[in-house]
């Protein structure tokens, strides 16, 4: 922290929403060169407050003040043009132009009223280049992984050279060198004096690159420490509001050795599936109570193998089977009919919808599939929803609240929840875990193990290896699109071999054995 004056502060701040106290009398600020960690469990308040900031709400009390003057920020462009720059865990930009067109939006280079283009695209390949990413900038941003697009929003704020730069969840679409790239640039920021505040739920990010940290839970100030004055344990304790031993620890999970399932019949097999330009040909076998693991990198094509599975894309090469019969999931609708669910990674875009309630979102699925003249009775939404609003603790635990009110978080579980009340046979998860603070992790992580125990089939993405061994009993890894191996979860199966299978794409001849399932697997 090279500033002795703060270059943001924010008093008393209060922020209600009907029938949530979203914030109350929060007190915080933000010095010249430095990472400032807002930390907090999904719910606590911090997304809000980074929208009172930024002044896409208002605040009901409490002052702002900017380089020592008193601020009314009315909306992102005026937050901008006072130096405040945010990039939200949900990238907004948009996505039919291309990169560096969503770069420069609003500021592109111009001579005499006409965009200079050549200018532009080369501002736009060394802007990305400091982040170590070369792409062609001529290409829709649609056609690029969340991954990416989060990359080049962060570009985007780089570029503006604001004196606040507010990043919001910027790492949990990013493998591990796109965050060391990630981590780079913040230092270069910070050296430069531009106050960083820095949201996320990965607790070694925060002690990696952080110089401060705040605290909210359910609204309130916890407090603000120092980083390395502050323990994890203890930060974790701040954050849940109760001694970390209550909770079931997640290594004591990792130990556990369960065997497989042992059934001949694959509950879902796909067999030589694929689709042109989306993955390459695979084979995969998933049993009933099974719960197998998808590891690879960003863009490797781990999300297109849930969407063929589902039905969401259509595939052009070989075929499904259910219970060891030909399937046709040419559409969701067709894969929910034969028990397959999927909760997907981009849950703005492709999963929650915005404008109706929490009720209405979880119990949308399980209302497609029984056909709209047949609704559920309000009685049975009732039992539905109380119950897994209580099981995956939603927050606020109002069904009726409109589900855009809630934190990403919490719209996640909402997400799982609309899948688990159909009793799905194969549940897909595609990173269920992005964006949810420690507590809920190991809850979703708990759920996932006793979905398994009860016999149902889990297909489990995530970008974080440590995650994907613990669950799975088989881990099918990625590259370029291709699956290149099946591994037994046993005991010689860590993240460093799975990371060299995925840096040499060997063990090819692992992938269509004739094994029907693993003997054993460490969960």
């Amino acid at each position: 922290m090279t500033g002795s004056h703060p270059v943001l502060t924010m008093t008393g701040i209060t922020k209600t929403f009907p029938g949530v106290r979203a914030l109350h009398n929060v007190d915080f600020r933000l010095f010249p060169g430095e990472v400032h960690a807002l930390m907090g469990e999904n719910g606590a308040g911090k997304s809000t407050l980074i929208k009172v900031l930024t002044g896409v709400y208002d605040t009901d009390e409490g002052i702002i003040t900017l380089a020592g003057e008193q601020v009314f920020l009315t909306g992102p462009m005026q937050a901008a043009a006072a130096g405040v720059s945010t990039v939200y865990q949900e990238v907004n930009l948009c996505t039919n132009l291309s990169v560096a067109e969503n770069i420069f939006i609003g500021r592109e280079p111009r001579r005499l009223g006409l965009i200079r283009w050549g200018e532009m695209r080369r501002r736009a390949r060394d802007l990305l280049a400091r982040l170590g990413l070369d792409i062609d900038v001529t290409a829709q941003l649609g056609t690029y992984s969340l991954a990416v697009q989060q990359m080049v929003a962060i570009a985007r704020a780089i570029d503006v050279r604001a004196r606040v730069l507010i990043l919001d969840e910027p790492t949990s679409s990013l493998d591990a060198g796109e965050v060391a790239q990630l981590f780079r640039i913040m230092r270069q920021l910070r050296d430069e004096r531009v106050a960083i505040l820095f949201v996320t739920h990965f607790l070694d990010q925060v002690y990696g690159i952080a110089d401060r940290i705040t605290v909210l839970r359910n609204g309130s100030l916890v407090g603000e420490y120092r980083t390395a004055e502050l323990p994890q344990l203890t930060l974790v304790e701040k954050m849940i509001g109760k001694e970390l031993d209550v909770l079931e620890r997640l290594d004591e999970q990792q130990k556990r050795n369960i065997a497989a399932p042992s059934d001949s019949t694959p509950l879902v097999e796909a067999a030589e599936l694929g689709r042109k330009g989306g993955v390459t040909p695979f084979s995969l076998r998933i049993h009933a109570g099974e719960v197998v693991g998808l590891a690879g990198l960003l863009g490797s094509g781990r999300t297109e193998v849930a969407r063929l599975l589902f039905g969401a894309d259509r595939a052009d090469h070989g075929q499904v089977r259910v219970d060891g019969g030909k399937a046709s999931l040419r559409t969701p609708i067709q894969a929910i009919d034969r028990g397959i669910g999927f909760s997907p990674e981009n849950r703005r875009a492709e999963g929650i919808v915005p404008e109706l309630s929490v009720r209405e979102n979880m119990i949308l699925a399980m209302q497609a599939a029984r056909g709209w003249l047949r609704p559920i009775p309000r009685r049975r939404q009732d039992e539905l929803v109380e119950k897994y609003v209580k099981a995956l603790r939603i927050r606020p635990a109002n069904p009726d609240l409109p589900v855009r009110h809630l934190s990403g978080g919490n719209q996640q579980k909402v997400l799982l929840a609309r899948w688990l009340i159909t009793e799905p046979r194969l549940l897909i998860l595609d990173e269920p875990t992005r964006g949810i603070d420690i507590g809920a992790k190991a809850e979703i992580q708990k759920l996932v193990v006793e979905l398994s125990d009860g016999g149902m089939a889990v297909l489990f993405i995530s970008a974080e290896l440590e995650e994907v061994l613990r669950l799975s009993h088989r881990v099918a890894v990625m590259r370029d699109r291709t699956m290149v191996a099946q591994l037994d979860n046993d005991t010689t199966l860590d993240a460093d071999r799975v990371m060299q299978t995925i840096a040499s794409g060997t063990h090819r001849e692992e992938v269509n054995r004739s094994t029907p399932s693993p003997s054993a697997s460490a969960r």
